[in-house]
């Protein structure tokens, strides 16, 4: 029979909860099973004043709208309120009624900026900690990685800097010298020597001028950088990225500028993921671009197993690479292919310089080979944790199985972290300008994908108690508290067996929404 819908003045009055015209399924319903900001008001109770002005806009909520926003997409403030006036599951999520009046979006702006990023790092770093007490973080296997993020400026705003000028004018006056010294020499730069001189830095002077770099005028935080070769550069932010291995929970996030090397901040990465967490970190997995020899040395010193593939070589070099120069540590020398030995010459930032002798050089039959015909001898440069590079190197073609696993799952998971935040969170582009607003969006979207893990853990455990209790003729309420699921999963040690073993090795955290 053909159906016909009266599309007529509705009913006014309609009996009931918001929360009942909500799906059991939704997002934001099962976020705000496993959420508590009981803690938030006593985080940012500096912020306002408690005995002058009219009340402001709860705390709890101005976030709740911010994450409900990040939870669909929504970035942007004026379209989050527009879709809040509509939206029964972000009124409710929120704690707004129908007949109450909702905030305007310039006063989540201001919020942001009265609160600050590092009170929005502290908010991201307390949901990080409720993940670790649900279980779902260990100091098993972090993986580490970087992305770009597109800052919110257009190309007619970048203007060419001209850092020789700029110099120029703010350099200090030169002070004379004294009349009975010799003038010293112009250099570069002042490498330090082990007794704790400097000494004029040494090679060939510049002689080509510096290219003059480009920056955005409406966004000077942002720089030039780009992921591929065959790519043009871009002005970016570089988010830094650590991910648990276990349930893919960020554990770790920082923003910086994109053309910050991200390799450099691997150390630091990895001493706040244990402060949070209180455990050691056994693996770390990344790939080339953190095959650094410091990063190498640092894990090995700490007794952490560093799975980094080591950068690839150059095929077919025009001349002998560094490569063949065998380095020996205990004697601070370097053995030429040919069999000469180079000494050490200078100190340049972290690493030794060693120089070979221009006799050896003159009548070595490697020599067109070796370097080209303007110079003299041949300079190796071996920076500091050489050996453990090369260390690095010969134990990538012996890993085993076990290490090739826990390497192949860095690309879905931190990776994988990356695309889910770019494709449904918006974080492909900046939607604000500044150091500090970018970052406050990338601590948001990181606090967005850790409850989303976090409540697929406890619907999971939620269906397996339904299972438990069922077969033994008992019944679970759909909406106990979290706590209590999972004192009744440790209460049944079968639920607790199974808990173990379908959550973490039966794929319940392969999907980004749920269970597969």
């Amino acid at each position: 029979m053909l159906g016909r819908q009266d599309r007529s003045q509705g009913t006014l009055f309609i009996p009931g909860n918001i929360s009942d015209f909500i799906p059991e399924d939704h997002i934001l319903k099962r976020v705000s099973k496993v959420l508590t900001l009981a803690w938030l008001r006593d985080e940012v109770v500096d912020c306002y004043c408690l005995d002058n002005g009219r009340p402001g806009i709860d705390p709890e909520a101005a976030l709740r709208l911010m994450l409900a926003g990040f939870f669909h997409g929504i970035v942007h403030d004026r379209k989050l309120m527009r879709e809040a006036q509509v939206n029964l599951a972000i009124r409710w999520f929120a704690g707004y009624p129908l007949d109450k009046q909702l905030p305007d979006h310039s006063s989540l702006t201001r919020i942001r900026q009265r609160w600050g990023a590092d009170r929005f790092r502290r908010i991201f770093q307390k949901i990080v900690k409720q993940c670790i007490d649900a279980g779902l973080v260990s100091g098993d296997t972090v993986h580490v990685d970087a992305t770009l993020v597109r800052a919110d400026v257009s190309w007619e705003s970048l203007a060419t800097g001209h850092a020789e000028k700029v110099i120029a004018e703010n350099a200090e006056p030169p002070q004379p010298e004294p009349p009975d010294e010799e003038p010293k020499p112009q250099t570069n730069s002042t490498p330090t020597q082990p007794n704790g001189q400097s000494e004029p830095a040494r090679g060939r002077p510049r002689t080509k001028p510096e290219k003059p770099k480009k920056r955005s005028t409406t966004d000077p935080d942002a720089t030039m950088a780009t992921s591929q070769k065959n790519y043009h550069l871009e002005p970016t932010y570089k988010q830094h990225t650590a991910v648990h291995d276990k349930a893919g929970i960020i554990v770790d996030v920082e923003l910086t500028t994109g053309e910050q090397n991200e390799g450099a901040l691997l150390p630091q990465t990895i001493q706040r993921i244990e402060a949070a967490t209180g455990k050691k970190i056994e693996h770390v997995t990344a790939d080339a671009s953190y095959a650094h020899a410091a990063n190498y040395q640092h894990l090995e010193s700490r007794g952490t197993q560093a799975i980094i593939p080591p950068q690839r070589e150059i095929k077919n070099p025009k001349k002998i690479p560094a490569r063949r120069f065998k380095y020996d540590a205990k004697h601070h020398v370097v053995r030429c292919p040919g069999g000469k030995l180079l000494q050490r010459s200078f100190r340049a930032d972290n690493r030794w310089y060693y120089r070979s002798r221009s006799s050896d050089c003159r009548a070595c039959p490697l020599r067109e080979r070796c370097f080209s015909r303007t110079a003299c001898a041949r300079l190796i440069a071996v920076m500091d944790g050489y050996e453990a590079l090369l260390r690095a190197r010969r134990h990538r073609y012996r890993w085993d199985d076990a290490t090739k696993r826990r390497y192949s799952r860095h690309r879905h998971q931190v990776e994988g972290v990356h695309g889910e935040a770019k494709t449904q969170h918006g974080l492909r582009r900046a939607v604000r300008r500044g150091l500090a607003n970018v970052a406050i969006q990338v601590y948001l979207t990181a606090c967005v994908i850790n409850l989303k893990r976090l409540a697929t853990l406890f619907f999971a455990i939620l269906r397996l108690c339904r299972g438990t209790f069922a077969a033994r003729k008992r019944t679970v309420d759909p909406t106990v508290r979290f706590d209590r699921v999972l004192s009744s999963c440790r209460l049944h040690s079968a639920a607790s067996a199974c808990a173990a073993s379908v959550l973490f090795e039966g794929g319940f955290f392969n999907g980004p929404t749920g269970p597969r």
